[in-house]
């Protein structure tokens, strides 16, 4: 009952907040701090997740928890008095696909991860007034299917258009903190959140023992991060464009959103070439660029009756066709309807489906000693998962690819445990008749007939 009481009171301040933010849209506030006491820690610890890896104290959520009232009030104190310093996080480095590549990550502790929860609930709660519908990425209620849908919605609307796609190169260690901090003071001027997310941005890197001090950037993998991220860019670009540019467009234009991860669709191939000119200048003056191998202006409009996608368009503007484009994992096409109406449809981006199809390969050579029914739970989950974002519309071929290459690649593994015991296909049948693996199926439909 005491925690029931304490969330109601939470959302009741969260309400409060977000009222005073939308009553006065260009007002700055200069009082959030105050809310954030011990109840509205326990909060964020509630919404903290727990089995994440541990920062540079190694201290787990469940040790944390053992005297956690007693945790969350010298927390308090130390950031109400001006005296918590933010640890450094710990850099580590996840595949970036089978390429080869690696993403930097960086861990802070657990106090640190509830503490940035803290403070993004606050920000959560002022933001969200001001945002606007096209940014999807990390925001409550909304998703990278809604994001997905919007972006097919406009296109057919628009039957077509010219989309680019925009690529920043290494946003989150690109971030001007000067830019940062001057964009958060436009809307927040209290002082407690200001020099705490100052001490986030300036907080040491430890790699391999060594502790560093980067100039610029945010680490990947804060809690406070992405919506750090989110406000950078709904100044940089989302504000820009839609009270700059598209007013000044000659036809209609449609910005998609999703973190760093944008789309811009243009009616005409005018307006694009005009917004080419001047975003990257945008970019500039923040910091930031455009990646030139991964920004990309595809001819999208739709194809006569008869004709397909087929092929990326980019270059001069004497290029025709209906190309395809990608975004959030999935490739972007023009197809047929059961009725042979044009209409957009949606697969597993190839580099998508060949990384995923290379994790459940190197997963199923690392364990293929376990026990076969802890494999069996183990690549259920897998596959349920892989359905779970990629069963859209249209994408059941996609789909079965990735179910038959999973029932492949755990039968080559599962033959190699043994020199004696071999498991050819009549064998790995009866297997699968006993450890049945989840079929493809369709989670978000999007069109009135579902196509395979």
């Amino acid at each position: 009952m005491a925690r029931t009481s304490g969330q109601k009171t939470i959302s009741t301040k969260l309400a409060r907040i977000a009222k005073l933010a939308k009553e006065a849209p260009s007002m700055a506030i200069t009082t959030l701090a105050h809310h954030m006491d011990v109840e509205w820690l326990e909060e964020a610890y509630r919404r903290t997740r727990k089995d994440g890896a541990t920062g540079i104290d190694q201290q787990t959520a469940a040790e944390y928890g053992e005297n956690l009232e007693e945790n969350l009030k010298a927390l308090l104190e130390r950031v109400k008095s001006g005296v918590y310093q933010a640890p450094a996080v710990k850099r580590v480095y996840i595949p970036k696909g089978t390429t080869g590549q690696k993403r930097p990550i960086g861990i802070p502790t657990f106090e640190d991860k509830v503490l940035q929860r803290a403070v993004a609930m606050l920000l959560e709660a002022v933001y969200e007034q001001d945002f606007y519908d096209c940014s999807y990425g990390f925001r409550p209620k909304r998703s990278a299917h809604q994001a997905l849908e919007a972006l097919r919605n406009h296109l057919m609307a628009m039957r077509g258009g010219w989309v680019w796609e925009l690529d920043i190169r290494k946003f989150f260690d690109s971030v001007d903190r000067g830019h940062m901090q001057s964009i958060l003071r436009r809307r927040v001027r209290d002082g407690v959140l200001l020099r705490l997310i100052g001490k986030w941005l300036h907080a040491g890197v430890q790699e391999a023992g060594v502790l560093s001090y980067p100039t610029k950037g945010t680490p990947q993998g804060g809690v406070i991060s992405p919506i750090l991220a989110n406000i950078f860019l709904h100044h940089v670009l989302d504000e820009w464009f839609m009270t700059e540019v598209k007013p000044r467009l000659r036809g209609p234009a449609h910005l998609i959103r999703y973190a760093d991860d944008v789309v811009i669709v243009f009616a005409t191939e005018s307006d694009a070439r005009r917004v080419m000119a001047v975003l990257p200048k945008r970019l500039d003056k923040y910091g930031l660029s455009l990646h030139p191998d991964k920004t990309r202006l595809v001819c999208f409009t739709r194809p006569p009756k008869g004709q397909v996608s087929g092929r990326t368009v980019t270059g001069p503007p004497t290029m025709q066709g209906p190309g395809t484009f990608s975004m959030l994992g999935f490739t972007h096409y023009w197809g047929r309807s059961l009725k042979g109406n044009s209409v957009v449809k949606r697969k597993t981006a190839k580099d998508r489906l060949r990384d995923a199809i290379g994790r459940i390969n190197q997963w199923c050579r690392r364990f293929r000693h376990k026990p076969v029914s802890w494999q069996w739970t183990k690549l259920c989950q897998k596959l349920r998962g892989h359905y779970a974002y990629y069963g859209v519309s249209c994408n059941m071929r996609s789909l079965r690819a990735f179910y038959y290459e999973t029932r492949r690649r755990w039968r080559r593994w599962l033959n190699s445990r043994s020199n004696r015991a071999r498991m050819i296909w009549a064998n790995m049948v009866r297997l699968l008749r006993r450890y049945p693996l989840p079929t493809p199926r369709i989670v978000h439909s999007a069109y009135p007939v579902a196509n395979p």
